[in-house]
C-alpha cells in the first residue's frame, strides 16, 4: 500500500524526472513529503508564474516535458501565464495542481476552481484524478500526451484526499516516445516539386528538433544549395553563419527576405505551424490558399491544412523527416544556388548593429563585444518588448540548444527561463536579456536563482517606459502619452539585496567591465543599462515615429 503522494513521485522518477519547479501549497504536502525520499531536486519558486515558465524552458531545451507543482486556486490561476506560454509555444509541460478534497466539490470550497474548465481552451489535455490506484497510468499517459504529435502542456488535478489515500496501484512504467516518420512516396514527391522549382524557400519551425536533426537539416540544405529561414524565436535551428541562412521570419523581418518568401514558388514548412507572428499576418503565406506551392511537414495530422492547404502535407516529426530526407541529393546543381548566396548577404547586412544612437549607450558596441565574448552555446532567455530587438536581429545563434523566448509574445518570461535553464545546464552560460518592465513582472524569481546558486546574468535595458506600448502608441496617437510610463528601483541595488550581484551602466564604455565584474563574481547578477527613452528601437527613435507617422 503506498500514498497517492508516493505514487505520483514513483511515476515521475519511473518517467525520467530530474527536478520539479514548484511553489509549495498545503494542497499538495504529501506529495512534498513523498520527494523528501526522492532524488528528484526541488526548486522552489517565489511565484507560480515563474514555476511554470521554468518548467516551460526546461521543455523547451531538452524536448523532455518541464514538471511544475502549485497549489489550488491563486496558485492554479498564477500558473496560467506559463501554461499559455506552452500551449502556443508546442512545449511539452506537465503541470500538478492540489485540488480540494473530493467530498468538497461543487461547494465552491476555499479556493475551489473548475480546472478543466478553466485550463481546457490554453491546455492539450486536462485530467482529474478520481481513483489513486490510476495514479500510474495517468502520469505516464501526461508524459505521452505532453510530448506526442504537436506537443503541449498538460494539466493533472489533484484532490487532496487523493493524495493521501493509501492503496495498491501498479508500478509505474515509463511512457514509449511515439516517431512519426515520412513515407519514400512523400519523400519522391518532394524531390520531384524541387525539381522543377526555380526560387524555393525553407522554413523551420516548432518543437521537436535535436542537435542531430539541426546537423540534418544543415545537410538537406548544402545537399540542395536551399536558403534556409527560421520562424519568429526558433533561431537556433540553424547556424547563422552557415552560407545558407537567410535569416528570422517573424516580427521586423528583414524587407529582402520578405519579398524573396513571396516570390518563391515552392516553400517548404518544417516543424512550424506558421502562425500571424512568423507569417507577417499570413501575408507571406496567404491563408488559406498560398500562392507558392507549399510542402508543410508536420508531427501532428492536425495541423496539417489547418491554416494553410499545402500542395504536399507530410505527417512526421521534423527529426524524423530531415533524417530521412538528408539521404537524398539533387541530380544536378540547382539554378537556385546564387539567391541562396545572395540572401545570405542580405542577412549579414541586416544582422550588423548600428554603432551610434540617441544618448549615452549605444547598445550596437555592446551587442557587438557579447558576440565575441559569450561561447557558442551560451543560452540567451529573453520575455517581450522593444528590448529583446538587439538579440533577436543582431545576436547570431550558432548552436542548437541555446534559445528560450516566447513566441506568444509573454512577457516576463526572461528570469523565470534564465533559472530553468542554468538548473538545466549548470555548466553553460545563461544570459538573460530584459526590459524594464519586463524584468519586474517575474524579476522576484531572481531570488530563486540566488536560493539555488544559479549564476544567471540578467542584462536589464532600462528606459522607464513600456517601450512597445509607448511605440504604438506614439504612431497612432502622437504626443499623448499615456499609462506608459515607468518609475523604477535601483536595479542593481536590487540584485545585492537579494544576496546577488549588481551593476549600472550609464555609459557605452562602462558595460564590458561590468560585465566582466558579473561573470567574475560567481553570483547570479543584473546589470542595469541606463537606455535613452529615444532608443525606442535599433533605427528609430520616439520623435521619428512621432514625426513620420
Amino acid at each position: 500500500m503506498k500514498t497517492g503522494g508516493k505514487l505520483i513521485v514513483e511515476a515521475l522518477e519511473a518517467n525520467g524526472t530530474d527536478r520539479v519547479f514548484c511553489v509549495p501549497g498545503e494542497s499538495y504536502l504529501a506529495v512534498l513529503d513523498a520527494l523528501h525520499d526522492s532524488k528528484i531536486r526541488i526548486i522552489v519558486c517565489r511565484q507560480e508564474g515563474g514555476a511554470s515558465m521554468m518548467a516551460d524552458c526546461e521543455g523547451r531545451l531538452t524536448g523532455r516535458p518541464g514538471i511544475c507543482f502549485v497549489t489550488r486556486g491563486p496558485g492554479a490561476t498564477n500558473a496560467s501565464a506559463g501554461i499559455h506560454i506552452a500551449m502556443q509555444d508546442s512545449i511539452p509541460l506537465i503541470l500538478f495542481i492540489g485540488q480540494v478534497a473530493s467530498h468538497a466539490k461543487e461547494r465552491e470550497a476555499f479556493q475551489e476552481v473548475d480546472y478543466k474548465q478553466f485550463y481546457g481552451s490554453i491546455a492539450k489535455w486536462v485530467v482529474e484524478i478520481e481513483d489513486a490506484a490510476r495514479i500510474p497510468e495517468f502520469i505516464t499517459r501526461a508524459f505521452a500526451v505532453a510530448t506526442s504529435g504537436r506537443p503541449g502542456p498538460v494539466v493533472v488535478s489533484l484532490p487532496e484526499d487523493m493524495l493521501t489515500s493509501e492503496v495498491e496501484a501498479p508500478v509505474a512504467l515509463p511512457f514509449t516516445p511515439v516517431e512519426t516518420r515520412p513515407g519514400e512516396a512523400e519523400l519522391d514527391e518532394l524531390e520531384k516539386l524541387l525539381g522543377a522549382a526555380k526560387r524555393p524557400f525553407v522554413i523551420l519551425g516548432g518543437t521537436r528538433w535535436s542537435a542531430e536533426a539541426v546537423e540534418n537539416i544543415k545537410r538537406i540544405s548544402e545537399n540542395w544549395a536551399l536558403p534556409v529561414g527560421v520562424e519568429f524565436r526558433r533561431q537556433m535551428l540553424f547556424d547563422h553563419l552557415h552560407a545558407n541562412y537567410a535569416g528570422d521570419v517573424g516580427i521586423g523581418i528583414n524587407p529582402k527576405l520578405g519579398a524573396a518568401i513571396k516570390a518563391a514558388d515552392l516553400v517548404l514548412l518544417i516543424g512550424g505551424r506558421f502562425g500571424e507572428m512568423p507569417s507577417s499576418d499570413y501575408t507571406l503565406l496567404k491563408s488559406p490558399y498560398p500562392d507558392q506551392k507549399l510542402v508543410h511537414v508536420h508531427a501532428d495530422a492536425n495541423e496539417l491544412g489547418r491554416v494553410f492547404r499545402p500542395t504536399l502535407a507530410i505527417n512526421a516529426s521534423p527529426a524524423a523527416f530531415v533524417e530521412a530526407f538528408a539521404k537524398r541529393k539533387a541530380s544536378a546543381p540547382p539554378d537556385w544556388a546564387a539567391q541562396t548566396e545572395q540572401l545570405h548577404k542580405f542577412y549579414l547586412e541586416w544582422s550588423t548593429p548600428p554603432n551610434t544612437g540617441p544618448g549615452a549607450v549605444q547598445m550596437g558596441p555592446i551587442v557587438e563585444y557579447l558576440e565575441g565574448a559569450l561561447p557558442d552555446d551560451a543560452i540567451i532567455c529573453n520575455g517581450a518588448g522593444n528590448f529583446a530587438t538587439w538579440m533577436h536581429r543582431f545576436h547570431r545563434y550558432r548552436r542548437y540548444n541555446t534559445q528560450a523566448a516566447p513566441t506568444s509574445g509573454s512577457m516576463g518570461y526572461g528570469v523565470p527561463a534564465g533559472v530553468g535553464a542554468k538548473s538545466v545546464f549548470p555548466d553553460r552560460e545563461v544570459i538573460v536579456w530584459a526590459g524594464d518592465g519586463d524584468f519586474l513582472m517575474h524579476g522576484q524569481e531572481f531570488a530563486t536563482a540566488v536560493q539555488h546558486d544559479l549564476p544567471v546574468i540578467v542584462v536589464i535595458l532600462n528606459n522607464g517606459i513600456y517601450g512597445t506600448i509607448r511605440m504604438h502608441q506614439e504612431r497612432d496617437y502622437p504626443g499623448r502619452v499615456s499609462g506608459t510610463s515607468l518609475k523604477n528601483p535601483d536595479f542593481a541595488a536590487y540584485a545585492r539585496a537579494f544576496g546577488g550581484h549588481g551593476e549600472t551602466v550609464e555609459k557605452t564604455e562602462d558595460f564590458v567591465p561590468a560585465f566582466e565584474r558579473a561573470r567574475a563574481s560567481g553570483k547570479p547578477a543584473i546589470i542595469e543599462i541606463k537606455l535613452d527613452p529615444e532608443a525606442i528601437t535599433p533605427t528609430r527613435t520616439l520623435s521619428d515615429i512621432r514625426e513620420k507617422r
